[in-house]
C-alpha cells in the first residue's frame, strides 16, 4: 500500500512538474508572437525569463540588453527593476553577469604588459591615446602595484588616435612609450612594423560593445567602463580573486 501511494505521488508530482513546463514554454511562445507581431522593428528575441516580480518577465535582445513584459506581452518596459526589500538592482546585476568577459578568451598577443610589483594580479584596460579621460585613470593607477595589466590599444575617437596607437605599438619599449605620452605628456615617436593587432582590436572590442575608454576587464570577467579612481581598482582586484 505504501509503495503504491509513493509511486502515486511520484507521477502525481512528475504531471504537476510536466504541466509546468508546458505552460511555461506556451507562455513563452505567447510573448515572442505578440511582442514580434504587434512591433516590427523589435530587435530578435534572444531569451525570455521570469524575474522575481510576480507577473513581470525579463526579454533579452542583442545579447544583453534588457525589457521587461507581462505574461502576455501586452505592455513593454525598458528600465531599472529595483528589489527594494533586499536593496539591490535587479536590472544592473544582471547586465553586469551578460557583459561578462571571459578573461581567458582576451587576445593577450594583442596587448603589450606592464608587470608592477609581483604581478599576482591580473587586469586588461582598453584605452585610446587621445582619450582624457584614460590620461587621469593612467595617473592614478601608478599608485596600484602587484598587478600584471594587458594593455589594448583601442583607437576609437579619431584617425589621429589610429596613428598614434600603431607608432606606441610599433615603439622598441611598448609600455615605456605608453607610459611617456598618457602620464608624462611626451609626444608619441613615430614607428613602423606590422600594427594589424590594432585593427583587431578595434574588431574585438566592438564584438563586446566596447562603446568607451578607458573600459577595465578584471580576472572574474567583471567589466566596468570609464576611469575609476586606484581605491576602486584595488577593490575590484581584490573581488577577482
Amino acid at each position: 500500500m505504501t509503495l503504491f501511494k509513493s509511486a502515486s505521488t511520484a507521477a502525481l508530482a512528475l504531471g504537476l512538474l510536466l504541466t509546468a513546463a508546458g505552460s511555461a514554454f506556451a507562455q513563452e511562445a505567447a510573448i515572442r508572437k505578440n511582442l514580434s507581431e504587434r512591433l516590427s522593428n523589435f530587435p530578435k528575441i534572444d531569451e525570455i525569463s521570469k524575474t522575481p516580480m510576480n507577473g513581470l518577465y525579463e526579454v533579452r535582445v542583442n545579447e544583453s540588453d534588457i525589457f521587461y513584459t507581462d505574461a502576455e506581452g501586452n505592455f513593454l518596459l525598458q528600465g531599472v527593476l529595483i528589489d527594494t526589500k533586499n536593496r539591490r538592482n535587479l536590472t544592473e546585476e544582471r547586465t553586469e553577469k551578460l557583459n561578462a568577459i571571459a578573461f581567458s578568451s582576451l587576445p593577450l598577443k594583442d596587448a603589450f604588459t606592464l608587470v608592477r610589483g609581483n604581478g599576482k594580479r591580473k587586469l586588461a584596460v582598453f584605452e585610446d591615446p587621445n582619450c582624457g579621460y584614460c590620461k587621469r585613470f593612467e595617473r592614478d593607477l601608478q599608485g596600484v602595484t602587484d598587478v600584471t595589466i594587458h594593455m589594448f590599444l583601442y583607437p576609437i575617437l579619431s584617425s589621429d588616435s589610429t596613428e598614434k596607437s600603431k607608432n606606441i605599438w610599433c615603439a622598441k619599449d611598448q609600455a615605456k612609450t605608453w607610459q611617456d605620452v598618457m602620464v608624462r605628456d611626451q609626444p608619441v615617436p613615430k614607428a613602423t612594423c606590422d600594427s594589424s593587432a590594432i585593427d583587431r582590436n578595434v574588431a574585438f572590442g566592438r564584438k563586446l560593445k566596447i562603446t568607451g575608454t578607458p573600459t577595465l576587464i578584471f580576472a572574474d570577467g567583471s567589466r566596468v567602463p570609464g576611469a575609476i579612481s586606484a581605491q576602486q581598482v584595488e577593490k575590484m582586484l581584490a573581488e577577482a580573486k
